[in-house]
Formats: C-alpha cells, sequence, structure tokens
C-alpha cells in the first residue's frame, strides 16, 4: 500500500487543496475559524486515491478524483443547497447571485433552432442599437448560429465591458448588421403589470386607479432591489395624486436571494418588532428588527405567493403576516427556510456555497421544509387560499410574457381596471385587486370572489400532490408486475428470491406474527390486504419455513 507520509502529503494536497503541518491538516477558507482535524480522517481517502491513480485500469485525472471526492462529501450531507461550484463555473454563479453581467442585454430563447430575441432590456446596449423582440439572430461576430445552444450563444454575447459584438439578425424577411457595444447589465428585479407607450416606455404600477391600488412584482432579491422597490412605491404615488390606496406585492415565482434585501424591504412596511431571526450552530443567533425611520405610510397591502416563493420571499412574506400588515393571497410557500454562506476556497479551486442557519419567522416558525416537516414556509391569510389550474398558470404566465415584452408595434391602450385584469389573465391578482377595492371603499378586508376555504386547506394540497405521485408509482408497479407476470411464462425453472408465498393465496384477514430471537412472541398482526408480500419484498425478512397448500407457517 502507498502510504508514506510524503506520499500522502503530495495525494492530500492534490485531492484537496489545504496545507499538511505535522500530524494534522489545517483547513481555512474564509471560514469562522480554522479546523484542525485528526490527519487519520484522511487516510482511507489518500489510500483510495493512491490506488486508483497506479492501479486503476485507466488513467484519471486528479481533477475528476477531486471533484468526485468534493461531490461525494456534500452528498452525504442530504441538502441540496450546499453546493461546490469549481472556478470554472464561478462567472455564471457570480452573475446569478449578483444579478450583474457584462453583456447586450436580452432575453433570449430558441425558436426552430435559431436564437431568438425574447426581449431586449430596458435601456440595455441591445435596445439602444435598435435590437427588437423576434428578430433571429443567425451569425455572431460572422459565425452561423445554427445549431448553437443557449449557453453557446450567450457566452459569444457576454464579454469585457465596452467591447463591440456584432449580430446579423432577421427581421421580416431583411437581413441586418447591428453592431452592439457590451456594457454591464443589472437584472431588473422590479416589475410593474405591463409596460407604457405601447410597450416601449417605462412600468405601469397603478392597476386601479378609480382605487389607486398599486401592483409591483418583484422576481428576485439581488443587490440594490428595497431601493428599486421604494422608488416604484413612490413613482405609483406620485402617479396616484400623492397618496396610495392599496398595493398588491407579488412575490410568486421568486426564488429568493439575499436576506438583507428582504429585511430592508419588511422594514419599509414594519415601524417595529422582529422581521426574522437565523439559527445554526457556528453562529450566535441573531435577530433583525425592523426600525421606525424610513417606514412608509400606512397603507392596506396583499402580498401574493405560491409554491415558488422561495427563501427571501418567506420571510419577507411571513414578517408582513405576523405582523398583520399584509393580507395573503395564493398558495403554502416552497419551504426553504435554510441560509446559504458563499465562502471562496483559499486555493482558488472554487466556491463553496453552504447551508449554516435556519430562518425563523417573527412567530417562530421555521420557515425550512424537511421530510419530516408538517409545516413550512408561509400559509395564506384563513379564507384567502386560492390555487390555481395548471391551465390558469400556463395562461397566466403566457400573458405575463406577452406584456413584458419591449416591442415597436401597435397595441390597444388598456384603459380600465376591468380590461387591464382580463388582458392579464390572472385569477389570483384579479382577487387581490377585489380584495383591496372593497378593504378601500368599505374599510373590512373580507375575502371577496374567493372561495370559502379553511386553514388546513394548504395541506390538503400538499396530501393530495403526495397521494398522486404515490399512485403514479403504484400504477407503474403494477405496470411492471404484469410484464413480470407475462414473461414468467415464458422462462421455464424461474425462481423467483422475491416470492414469499403463492400468489393465489388469500392473506387478508389472516395474522402476521412477530417473535423475538429467543421465540417470544412480540406481537400480533392482522393483515387488512392483499399488498403485505409487496412492502415485505423490502424489509429485513427471508423464508426462513415453505409455505404449503394446507398449512401455514410464521414469518
Amino acid at each position: 500500500m502507498f502510504s508514506s507520509i510524503a506520499f500522502r502529503t503530495t495525494t492530500l494536497t492534490a485531492i484537496l487543496g489545504i496545507a499538511v503541518v505535522g500530524s494534522a491538516v489545517a483547513v481555512t477558507s474564509n471560514a469562522t475559524r480554522t479546523a484542525s482535524v485528526d490527519y487519520g480522517f484522511y487516510d482511507p481517502i489518500v489510500d483510495v486515491h493512491a490506488m486508483i491513480e497506479h492501479l486503476y485500469v485507466t488513467e484519471p485525472t486528479d481533477e475528476d478524483i477531486q471533484m468526485g471526492a468534493i461531490a461525494g462529501m456534500l452528498e452525504q450531507l442530504g441538502d441540496p443547497y450546499t453546493q461546490f461550484i469549481p472556478a470554472s463555473e464561478e462567472r455564471d454563479f457570480n452573475k446569478d447571485m449578483k444579478g450583474e453581467y457584462v453583456g447586450i442585454g436580452a432575453e433570449v430563447n430558441l425558436n426552430d433552432g435559431w436564437l431568438t430575441i425574447a426581449s431586449p432590456m430596458d435601456d440595455s446596449p441591445a435596445w439602444k442599437a435598435g435590437v427588437m423582440a423576434g428578430d433571429r439572430v443567425i451569425e455572431i461576430d460572422g459565425v452561423s448560429t445554427e445549431g448553437y445552444s443557449i449557453d453557446d450563444s450567450i457566452d459569444k454575447l457576454l464579454g469585457e465591458p465596452k467591447t463591440e459584438v456584432v449580430i446579423t439578425v432577421e427581421r421580416d424577411g431583411n437581413i441586418l448588421e447591428i453592431p452592439i457595444i457590451r456594457d454591464h447589465i443589472k437584472v431588473q428585479a422590479v416589475k410593474g403589470f405591463m409596460r407604457s407607450d405601447n410597450g416601449e416606455g417605462p412600468w405601469k404600477y397603478l392597476i386601479d386607479d378609480s382605487n389607486n391600488i398599486a401592483y409591483i412584482r418583484l422576481n428576485q432579491f439581488i443587490p440594490g432591489c428595497a431601493d428599486e422597490l421604494e422608488q416604484a412605491i413612490q413613482t405609483a404615488t406620485q402617479n396616484a395624486g400623492g397618496e396610495l390606496g392599496g398595493l398588491v406585492l407579488d412575490l410568486r415565482y421568486n426564488p429568493g436571494g439575499l436576506l438583507n434585501e428582504a429585511v430592508d424591504i419588511a422594514d419599509l412596511f414594519l415601524e417595529d418588532g422582529d422581521i426574522v431571526s437565523t439559527k445554526g450552530r457556528a453562529h450566535q443567533d441573531r435577530v433583525e428588527r425592523a426600525q421606525r425611520k424610513g417606514t412608509l405610510p400606512e397603507f392596506p397591502m396583499i402580498t401574493l405567493i405560491n409554491g415558488a416563493s422561495a427563501s427571501a420571499s418567506e420571510v419577507l412574506a411571513g414578517a408582513l403576516a405576523d405582523h398583520d400588515r399584509s393580507i395573503i393571497i395564493g398558495t403554502r410557500s416552497f419551504g426553504k427556510g435554510s441560509v446559504q454562506t458563499v465562502r471562496p476556497l483559499e486555493s482558488g479551486a472554487g466556491t463553496l456555497k453552504m447551508t449554516e442557519q435556519y430562518y425563523y419567522l417573527p412567530s417562530g416558525r421555521l420557515l425550512h421544509r424537511t421530510d419530516d416537516s408538517t409545516v413550512w414556509g408561509v400559509d395564506p391569510t384563513s379564507g384567502y387560499y386560492l390555487p390555481m389550474t395548471n391551465e390558469q398558470r400556463a395562461e397566466m404566465l403566457r400573458a405575463r410574457r406577452d406584456n413584458e415584452v419591449i416591442h415597436k408595434i401597435e397595441t390597444p391602450e388598456l384603459t380600465s381596471t376591468d380590461e387591464i385584469l382580463e388582458a392579464l389573465s390572472d385569477v389570483q391578482l384579479t382577487a387581490a385587486v377585489n380584495v383591496l377595492g372593497h378593504r378601500i371603499n368599505t374599510g373590512a378586508f373580507e375575502p371577496v370572489g374567493i372561495e370559502s376555504n379553511s386553514p388546513d386547506d394548504a395541506a390538503y394540497e400538499e396530501l393530495a400532490a403526495l397521494r398522486l405521485q404515490e399512485e403514479r408509482i403504484l400504477r407503474q408497479l403494477e405496470r411492471i408486475a404484469k410484464r413480470v407476470n407475462t414473461i414468467e411464462t415464458v422462462v421455464e425453472n424461474d425462481e423467483d428470491p422475491l416470492d414469499l408465498w403463492e400468489d393465489d393465496r388469500e392473506i387478508a384477514g389472516g395474522q402476521l406474527i412477530v417473535k423475538d430471537a429467543d421465540g417470544n412472541l412480540v406481537t400480533t398482526l392482522e393483515i387488512t390486504g392483499q399488498n403485505l408480500e409487496r412492502w415485505l419484498i423490502d424489509a429485513d425478512v427471508k423464508v426462513i419455513e415453505p409455505t404449503s397448500e394446507s398449512g401455514s407457517s410464521d414469518q
């Protein structure tokens, strides 16, 4: 076995990128404290790597072994939110985290195999250069994009600031070359319900001008989004003549992001009290509290959430709900209440995004969902649970996409609230506007236009989804069982190790007797159905006495 200290030192450094000091290993990677562990922990890792390196049938690379070792450690945590980002992928990761990158500023998709502009972004280099929604990008810097994937095309469009990229587009049968100067692009986190000036102007926020109700959607918690949201509210207030009648804050499909931005936004609406607390074994418990200074004037408020509202979205919605600052309409949120800290490795090999804490709402409720959770996330306010069918969701997202596109075509100007809500095809938003209108006109919050429901409906929805998933799995098992039975008819001398008794035996109404190793009776169970064998197959049991037609045996 290759186990000399010198060899171990070299191998361990190659695998993990850490420094060996005497008989211990010091690991430092911007952690809160230096960890010192017994070198013996790494012995089997080094041994296995050495054997693979010298004896495996084909020659592996150290990088593959290294990535596999890291992936194995993280997999054992059972936490999908703890991830290692190799150095080669850090650019994309940082772009997603910061909502900022250098490029042309356009949303793109693939249409008939060609890169197509879905929409240029507000005030972006693409918009300034005259790029339009629907443009088919057939070349980038003279190279055809036919067969390019989205990622391939994006790599070509991204680059250094103030550098030029030339795209060749097909528009209405004409071929146009459009030079674009790349620049820093910041993803727009705050949006209204549709654009003004036939799709070319800024966002519209005042969705009901008779009641001065504003609608603002927050897509992601990225740096500066709290300031953007406050500015949008100020714009809506000015358009309302200086006083806002009410606000619909849309957090649906918002995956979260930066906790400090969620806290700052909650602080805009709350004068005092806890917003969120974080707890983790390597950290002191921390409580974020609202401050009176900077609080917006109080107006009626509704927050929309659904099963794709996660993390910082849940912190914000939960704080508003716990302090009775906002009615919550929609369905139970996702239940991602864990805090990830991003720590670059000192070796430069990449970045570790690791779960270090959990979020707790002011009520003490843990947001995070685990396999043992019966309660998680944020629930709609009692009486305001309002699910959407798959068809309703698809129609809402289609209408949303159409109203977000920046284009230069004439579209009918929508003037009344009813016309706007019909165009948006969004039953949850329609309900929110109706409820707010009723509150403004009567002084009372009531679930107007929402079918009667109870606080348990959110749990019922989860149970129904799990039962549907279970039923699909059982149907698949039945199909497999039928195929097994069919194939068994043409196979001779088949001995099935998973067949515990004859398939035609009637066992419902019988008994299952369990004894301990000394033969003492532990329990006797009544068999209530014919599915016992299916479940015993995966249990730690085996047949010790064959069954017979006339007698029975203890299992």
